[in-house]
């Protein structure tokens, strides 16, 4: 996943120029000569903000931080659990019970004091969206349920800000650009939210802990190869399995003419009211009725009887 350089510095809107310090500190990236002086003053002069401080929000914010990103956002309003740790590395026993997005500050003041770090420690909503997003080049999506993704989406494109989303279920992740470079936006791939039981989280799929740290890693490789090379992943997603250790491209739609928000004539020129419910959070799921109903032991009988079945 790789943005371009054209994008970094443009929130901020002004230059600021390296320490001795920070020569010093990056110098064994400085000396990459796709990278040089120019590009780590470009990544200093850059802005991302980091929505979900979790297990794909973690790496993400850590590697950016360390490699000289200017400024930082990190919005999350949750605290920190103990079932948290195994893959949310940012955060610590010592810090369980504390705010997530305070939590994180701490380790990443530590680890690299030469970044602007902007905490919120507030939900992220159709109230506050847009003036969050709006001081930042580069929004990353790592978060982990359908509302806050076409929330983030619909903030990115009438913002026009590129989205770099990753996402992290058992052994698999994914990663996409959206809203970019002519490419799609989320609401061109997904246009509809999936039915809400359809819809797993860690909670309750469960993850291995590597393999949202492989996709928050490679969220932060994107933003520090855009000052590199330029070249770009728009219209393709990268799955990674991480059972059979492999990556994939896959192909994606172009951005959709008819979208809703992106398109030629687009109907959603504001933020929805509710998101939760669009995505269907609090709908009733269809429960069979009485006469459609079976029992184990009527249905072992089926199968002892050979009954043809579905």
């Amino acid at each position: 996943m790789i943005l371009v350089l054209d994008r970094l510095g443009t929130a901020q809107g002004f230059s600021m120029s390296l320490s001795n310090q920070e020569i010093s500190r990056y110098s064994r990236q400085m000396i990459l000569p796709e990278l040089g002086m120019k590009g780590q003053q470009n990544l200093k002069n850059g802005s991302v903000l980091v929505v979900g401080l979790g297990g794909l929000g973690s790496p993400a914010s850590m590697f950016l931080a360390a490699s000289g990103i200017g400024k930082l956002g990190l919005v999350d309003y949750d605290v920190v659990e103990i079932s948290n740790l195994h893959r949310q590395v940012i955060h610590g026993e010592k810090t369980v019970g504390v705010p997530k997005a305070e939590s994180a500050k701490t380790f990443l003041e530590n680890l690299n004091p030469h970044v602007n770090i902007e905490v919120f420690k507030e939900p992220f909503t159709t109230a506050n969206a847009l003036e969050i997003v709006k001081n930042f080049d580069v929004i990353l999506d790592c978060t982990d349920n359908a509302a806050s993704r076409y929330l983030l989406n619909d903030a990115a494109v009438i913002s026009k800000k590129p989205l770099v989303s990753g996402s992290a279920l058992r052994f698999e992740g994914q990663l996409i650009t959206y809203n970019y470079k002519g490419g799609p936006c989320y609401r061109c791939i997904f246009p509809v939210p999936p039915p809400p039981e359809f819809v797993t989280n860690c909670s309750d799929g469960g993850v291995l802990g590597a393999v949202p740290g492989t996709i928050g890693t490679l969220q932060a490789l994107a933003i520090s190869l855009s000052v590199v090379c330029g070249a770009s992943y728009v219209g393709k997603m990268l799955l990674f399995d991480g059972f059979r250790g492999s990556f994939t491209e896959v192909k994606m739609r172009s951005r959709q003419p008819t979208c809703s928000v992106c398109g030629d004539n687009p109907t959603i020129l504001a933020l929805l009211e509710d998101y939760p419910q669009f995505c269907g959070a609090g709908q009733k799921r269809g429960i069979a009725q009485i006469f459609e109903r079976i029992s184990p032991s009527d249905y072992k009988e089926i199968v002892t009887a050979q009954q043809p079945h579905i």
